[in-house]
């Protein structure tokens, strides 16, 4: 990729089932710069809050305010807002686009 598409696209490989059975260990994403509020229902990159160089994959199942619930599909696989508490929106960098059927 050129160094201007990778500003606004990021290729990322699942690790880990905590997206089950949307998203599954190994399954190759085209993630999206973030360019708009984070709705309820999208699926985003945002930096492990326990561990920044870690991006973690999750969904967004609630809004606070500026704060965002996010959750794994797979709740008994995930470690998510249940475990570091709700995050700010502007952690979030990135957007999975919906599947198209």
């Amino acid at each position: 990729m050129t160094r201007f598409v990778s500003l606004f696209l990021r290729r990322l490989t699942v690790v880990g089932d905590s997206m089950a059975p949307t998203y599954r260990d190994g399954d190759r994403l085209t993630a999206l710069r973030r360019w708009r509020r984070v709705r309820v229902g999208d699926v985003v990159v945002v930096p492990d809050p326990r561990d920044p160089a870690r991006p973690l994959l999750k969904r967004c199942v609630a809004r606070a305010g500026r704060r965002l619930d996010l959750r794994g599909d797979n709740a008994a696989a995930s470690t998510d807002s249940r475990d570091f508490g709700l995050v700010e929106e502007t952690s979030v960098r990135w957007l999975i686009p919906r599947r198209q059927s």
